[in-house]
């Protein structure tokens, strides 16, 4: 009996086979867009542990400069022979590589990296790198190949980097674990350095984790977008297999036995969609991949490995997800055929009508999760109750739409007075239940467009603002040395020129590690800086030193504002008179005058200066020759902003890439599910052809009904994509990197996006319209000839 049945059950997919496109397609697609984004970032999470694995960095204290990035090595022999346990690292660039040198016998992890005797069987002299690496560095350095080694990286001996980079000196000094008893001060044998402990070491996994989220949070978007292709499929499949349902159950096959082929059948089609989803995926995520990278490494300084691994954890994930997805499609109408009486599948479209009574339910559903938002608003609080708070906005307006939709229809149709009008928007009103899903998927989608490029084009303009304050000056200039610095600082003054020495150092404030910036008040920043908020007089307390201003990442972090007191140092302690706001930087800054610092700090000097001139081009020649330095340590600050803009364009370069696909997904549900429904439509299309009207007269009806939903779907997704907005710029913005960014509109791109979602319709509508006015009259004949 078992196999008759399956048989029976398959044979509908085979004279149905655009259903079994759809079905296979959207769970294809859903997986796809899950799989390709799991695959991104499980192979930025491990480019990251090997970082983490090859360097040690956050695991060991550090010894660093407090001026500058570079340690005599004298200082290293010193502090090892005053009982010092420390091993000495030396990092630079070479093109695009960032190489570390280490000292194989005391650095702690270099047995680890490379294995015992790395460095003395004969590679002593070699660099240890990954394939992608390697092959940068061909002829300009001999290469090991290691593909443990981190992607961007170059590990070696320190002696061997020396000589690589022609340097003498260190970079920083590794603090090994379990220090000798009665070791002297570090005031003592080495002024010049600070201990930088390794909980004060950014970890770039915790920076990169909102990223990542985001990126997770449009992976699982589209995938209920897809999904729901799959949930309208599954429930057209049925209302058309009910006679099929109806027979077997009257030829006396089991109830429990029906209950158990239908999903053995269901989940063997959806391991086979799953599984092209999978491989679509990866395709997704090598295309995309170069861009992810790119953005982490503007963003975060984090480099990304090229080339794509097929890991377990993405493909299995997604695998395990089409199987979840089609279970919960599938509940419901398990539970229909288990509940329904036999004889109720007689009567013609049992399921939807089904469907359709359930639109309470889902508005009971829609009310709970709006509530939830609306809770999660006042009261939530970290990246987690964030997104929970974006996921019961956006379930509860999708379960809302059918019942909205629904409502404003039987409005319309109460004021038409016209018959062929009347009967259009009530057979509107009787496909609500067979689109409902669909019609989901494109608000999602919809809202997810007008959310996400709200917030880009607002990040834009603000950061575009930011950079125009922050990249005020004309010139930036780096110097190496105390004398560089003296020397730059009297020729400027000589010239009569506006110079913004800046002073930096690292410390740890407010339980917070910050930069701590000490900076000469002038007109530039009087003029060019906008404080998100501030007492009147900021700049001239500043100035006085008598205050200081935050950052806004520190701000929140440490709940501070303006008006409150922050210990700058165990013996400083500061009102805080304004906030900047710092895009972009996951960093605490604290900025004091350059008086205050240099008390603080007596043998600090600057290192970088800001320099006001109407002529770059001349004034550079004119450093250069005075003062000596490089060219390369010249910067027109023009070419920063250039630069900067092109990286932030780059960031968004995936997100914008998701939701064009998640679009394309929602057109494609909308035809699909038109598509499967043109069969069903024939016993409500023949009465009105036979009443008079033709074949090309209910095509274009046809498509002007899908204009009709698509721009009732729009209409609900816009206040849904500017909240969707609001959460992500005034929450999730600030729960994961410390920043609030203001909201701007922007109809002109909303205009623009509604009719492209229009335009998706009329193209999903087109086909199914098309086939209706090319349908034979006997076959509509027929719905009179066979009468149900």
């Amino acid at each position: 009996m078992i196999r008759p049945c399956l048989r029976a059950l398959l044979s509908h997919w085979r004279r149905n086979p655009l259903q079994l496109f759809a079905f296979l397609a959207g769970l294809a697609l859903a997986t796809a867009l899950w799989s390709g984004v799991q695959a991104i970032n499980a192979e930025a999470r491990a480019s990251y542990d090997a970082a983490a694995a090859t360097l040690g960095e956050g695991q060991f204290d550090q010894l660093v400069p407090r001026q500058g990035d570079s340690i005599p090595q004298a200082l290293y022999v010193t502090l090892r022979r005053s009982g010092w346990l420390v091993s000495p690292v030396i990092e630079g660039r070479l093109g695009d590589v960032r190489l570390v040198g280490i000292e194989p016998l005391t650095s702690p992890n270099a047995a680890g990296i490379l294995g015992e005797g790395a460095f003395i069987e004969g590679q002593a002299d070699h660099l240890f790198a990954n394939a992608e690496v390697a092959a940068q560095l061909a002829g300009r350095a001999e290469v090991t190949v290691d593909p443990a080694i981190a992607p961007g990286l170059a590990l070696g001996d320190i002696g061997t980097l020396q000589r690589l980079l022609s340097r003498d000196d260190l970079s920083r000094l590794t603090v090994l674990p379990g220090q000798p008893l009665g070791q002297p001060d570090l005031e003592t044998v080495a002024p010049g350095l600070r201990l930088q402990l390794s909980s004060q070491v950014a970890d770039v996994g915790q920076l990169t984790d909102s990223f990542h989220l985001n990126l997770t949070a449009f992976g699982l978007l589209s995938f209920a977008v897809g999904l729901f292709i799959v949930h309208s499929t599954i429930g057209l499949a049925f209302e058309q297999r009910r006679g099929m349902i109806r027979t077997l159950r009257s030829l006396g096959v089991p109830l429990r036995t029906l209950i158990v082929l239908i999903p053995l059948e269901m989940f063997s089609l959806a391991l086979v969609g799953a599984a092209l989803g999978i491989v679509l995926g990866y395709f997704i995520a090598a295309l995309l991949l170069p861009d992810v990278a790119a953005t982490v490494r503007g963003l975060y300084g984090a480099r990304i490995s090229g080339t794509l691994e097929l890991r377990p954890e993405w493909w299995l994930s997604g695998m395990a997800l089409a199987i979840l997805g089609t279970g919960a499609a599938l509940a419901g109408r398990i539970w229909q055929i288990a509940r329904m009486p036999l004889l109720a599948s007689v009567r013609p479209r049992a399921w939807v009508m089904a469907t359709a009574s359930r639109f309470w339910l889902q508005s009971v559903g829609a009310v709970v999760l709006l509530g939830a938002a609306a809770l999660l608003t006042i009261f939530g609080e970290g990246l987690a109750a964030g997104f929970a708070l974006l996921g019961c906005l956006l379930i509860g307006a999708a379960l809302a739409l059918p019942a909205v939709a629904e409502r404003a229809l039987t409005l319309v149709q109460r004021r038409t007075r016209a018959p062929v009008w009347g009967w259009f928007w009530a057979d509107t009103r009787q496909q609500l239940p067979g689109l409902s899903l669909a019609l989901m998927a494109l608000l999602l989608a919809v809202a997810a467009n007008i959310g996400v490029s709200t917030m880009v084009s607002s990040f834009r303009l603000t950061f575009v603002g930011f950079l125009d304050q922050r990249l005020a000056p004309e010139l930036f200039v780096q110097v190496e040395t105390e004398e560089q610095s003296v020397a730059l600082e009297g020729f400027l003054s000589g010239e009569g020129l506006e110079s913004l020495p800046l002073l930096s150092t690292s410390a740890q404030v407010a339980g917070q590690p910050v930069e701590l910036f000490g900076v000469r008040v002038g007109p530039t920043y009087r003029n060019s800086w906008a404080f998100l908020s501030e007492t009147p007089d900021a700049w001239d307390l500043v100035e006085a030193g008598q205050a200081v201003v935050l950052n806004e990442q520190l701000a929140r972090r440490a709940e501070l504002w303006v008006g409150d007191e922050v210990s700058v140092t165990g013996d400083l302690k500061l009102p805080i008179v304004a906030v900047v706001g710092d895009y972009g930087n996951p960093q605490g800054q604290v900025i004091l005058s350059e008086g205050v610092f240099k008390g603080l700090y007596p043998s600090s000097y600057p290192t970088r200066f800001g320099i006001r001139t109407e002529t770059p081009d001349a004034l550079r020649a004119s450093i250069v020759e005075e003062i000596g330095l490089a060219p390369n340590a010249i910067i027109d600050q023009a070419a920063v902003k250039a630069l900067s803009l092109q990286v932030f364009e780059q960031t968004f370069v995936v997100t914008s890439a998701l939701n064009v696909l998640t679009l394309g997904v929602a057109g494609f549900a909308i035809l699909m599910s038109l598509l499967t429904l043109a069969d069903l439509r024939f016993p409500q299309l023949a009465p009105v052809w036979a009443l008079g009207l033709t074949r090309r007269s209910l095509g274009q009806l046809e498509l002007l009904r899908a204009v009709v939903l698509a721009a009732l779907v729009f209409l609900c997704a816009l206040p849904l994509g500017l909240a969707l907005a609001w959460v992500l710029l005034s929450i999730i913005n600030v729960e994961a990197f410390g920043w609030r960014l203001p909201m701007f509109l922007f109809p002109l791109d909303y205009a623009l996006l509604g009719a492209y979602a229009l335009i998706a319709a009329v193209i999903a509508a087109a086909w199914p319209a098309l086939r209706l006015i090319r349908t034979p009259p006997s076959q509509l004949l027929k719905v009179f000839a066979h009468e149900r």
